[in-house]
């Protein structure tokens, strides 16, 4: 994904994007079109030594994309060495 997902600081216009969802999963529960999300990016920390800056894209589309409620567990879930994904 390119930069123009982001918010320009300079600018006074917002470009907003969404996620479509995945036809790989498009007769399937988006569940877990949304686990595979987070483990990606999870998978995007373990490559860049846990550099956030480096894997806003996939954190951002699984956050667009999953409810709040679901990465949030899981983000506590990993703090918590709970979570049953990628670690």
């Amino acid at each position: 994904m390119a930069e123009e997902n982001y918010i320009d600081l300079e600018s006074d216009i917002i470009n907003v994007k969404n996620v479509n969802p995945s036809k790989k999963f498009s007769t399937t529960n988006q569940a877990r079109y949304c686990w595979n999300l987070y483990n990606e990016w999870m998978l995007c920390m373990k490559k860049n030594d846990l550099d956030e800056e480096k894997c806003m894209t996939p954190r951002f589309v699984a956050d667009t994309f999953c409810p709040d409620e679901w990465y949030q567990k899981w983000d506590e879930d990993r703090e918590e060495e709970k979570f049953t994904g990628l670690k």
